[in-house]
């Protein structure tokens, strides 16, 4: 653990003491390092699942790929980055590095947690950093609005988690993982244990978001700067499945009947931002949106609790991180060159920019859950786990599929396709940059394909 715990530290120094021209090159490699490194974790050779054990963290199953996904991200991010950050003064471009690094040491440090307030900690400070880079670096000026609204919707939902966690070590006398798991149901019987556990879920909820405590999203994803969308859409969202994953084990015999309502609204939520997405024309709102719909079925897979529901949900929390994150640095590059996020004003650009198109068609294809990407497989096991809860759920997941589907073509045919507009005179040419940021967030897809049991989760 301490193997790319300590590199990520270091790598804060590096930032400040390298020399400006090789800022963004050496951290870069840099992180690249760290990321590569981070592969070791896949070799789980315990018997328990856990592994790389010491008194305060270990990786299991469920966490490793969550880890491997945030190491993956920091050397995307600062690719992508590196563009739009050119003209700032030399000192805000190591701020903005700095935070980034700050952020992958605080996920690294949550999914890794053994003990439960250290991951509400972590959880709590990955909100730091990215409140720091939407309201500094967004674009427009309701940066601050989103920054606010990220603020208060994660602040408000967790206090209740930090009272519940409370209770829980009165109850159990432990917030050890490694120890919560075997220890026996607990009788909840009163109205206050339904309340503990709607408080156990509640910040999880917001943070992946249910459909309902989503507005803080797309606010958020719109404002902030690539960087800032791409960690937020491929593993904020997924700190709250994560600790959904992990609390479900001790709110066991309750959870039967209290999660009906939540279901309904996860359920719900994939129609209803999918139905949202297919009337967008901010290009960033509606990759949002769709992060919303696809957060519902993994909150459906979680709280169905079958080992399938599971597994599904954790596949498809890291093929969605990696295609949500393909799209947004797409509509960055859009955004570099067009000055808008506008869809009506960037048409026909497969005639100007032929292989940025390809990119495109792959990442929409990828968010539509094309065979054999692990999109699929992530969606197909939460549906037959959910088919098989209730055969009512097959009218609404269907017509999810089928709406996303719907705009993840009305996306790639509006802006790619049809005739350049004749506002549009001089585009820049694409870069070997960003054609490389693509190539390492669609192959990772791809490859998994060839092993997914890297991915399963507990199920493997």
């Amino acid at each position: 653990m301490l193997k790319i715990l300590i590199p990520t530290l270091m790598l804060i120094p590096t930032i400040w003491l390298v020399p400006a021209k090789w800022l963004w090159p050496s951290t870069l490699v840099h992180s690249l390092v760290i990321a590569v490194a981070s592969f070791t974790w896949f070799k789980n050779t315990s018997e328990t699942g856990w592994t790389t054990l010491n008194s305060y963290m270990a990786t299991d199953l469920l966490s490793t790929p969550l880890l491997v996904l945030t190491c993956w991200l920091l050397p995307l991010m600062i690719l992508a980055s590196q563009h739009h950050m050119g003209n700032e003064p030399k000192n805000r471009q190591r701020t903005y590095i700095t935070l980034l690094t700050s952020l992958q040491f605080f996920l690294i440090l949550a999914f890794s947690a053994t003990e439960l307030i250290m991951f509400y900690l972590m959880f709590e400070a990955t909100l730091l950093p990215t409140l720091m880079i939407i309201t500094r670096w967004g674009n427009q000026a309701e940066r601050l609005n989103a920054g606010m609204y990220f603020l208060f919707y994660t602040l408000a939902s967790s206090l209740p988690l930090l009272v519940a966690l409370l209770i829980l070590q009165n109850t159990s006398g432990t917030l050890s993982l490694l120890t919560l798991q075997y220890m026996g149901p607990l009788s909840l019987t009163t109205h206050a244990d339904k309340l503990w556990w709607a408080g156990c879920l509640l910040a999880f909820l917001v943070k992946m978001p249910l459909y309902g405590v989503h507005l803080w999203l797309p606010k958020a994803h719109v404002e902030a700067p690539v960087a800032g969308s791409m960690i937020l859409a491929a593993v904020l969202l997924k700190l709250g499945g994560y600790g959904m994953m992990r609390m479900m084990l001790v709110l066991e015999p309750l959870t039967k009947e209290m999660s009906y309502p939540f279901m309904v609204f996860a359920l719900w939520g994939i129609m209803m931002a999918g139905s949202i997405c297919l009337r967008q024309t901010d290009l960033k709102s509606l990759i949002a949106y769709s992060s919303v719909s696809h957060m519902g079925l993994v909150v459906a897979g979680i709280l169905v609790q079958t080992p399938w529901g599971f597994s599904g949900a954790l596949i498809l929390m890291i093929a969605h991180g990696l295609t949500s994150s393909a799209l947004f640095c797409l509509a960055n590059t859009n955004y570099e060159r067009i000055h808008s996020r506008s869809i009506l004003l960037a048409r026909g650009l497969q005639m100007v920019l032929p292989l940025m198109a390809t990119w495109w068609f792959f990442a929409s294809l990828a968010n539509l859950a094309l065979p054999p990407l692990p999109n699929l497989m992530g969606e197909l096991m939460i549906i037959t786990s959910l088919i098989n809860w209730s055969p009512w759920t097959l009218a609404l997941t269907g017509s999810g599929v089928l709406i996303t589907a719907s705009y993840s073509m009305y996306m790639f045919i509006t802006t790619q396709r049809g005739p350049l507009p004749s506002h549009l005179i001089a585009l820049d040419p694409s870069h070997t940059r960003e054609h490389l940021i693509m190539a390492l967030h669609l192959l990772p897809l791809i490859l998994l394909i060839l092993k997914p049991h890297l991915i399963w989760g507990w199920a493997s």
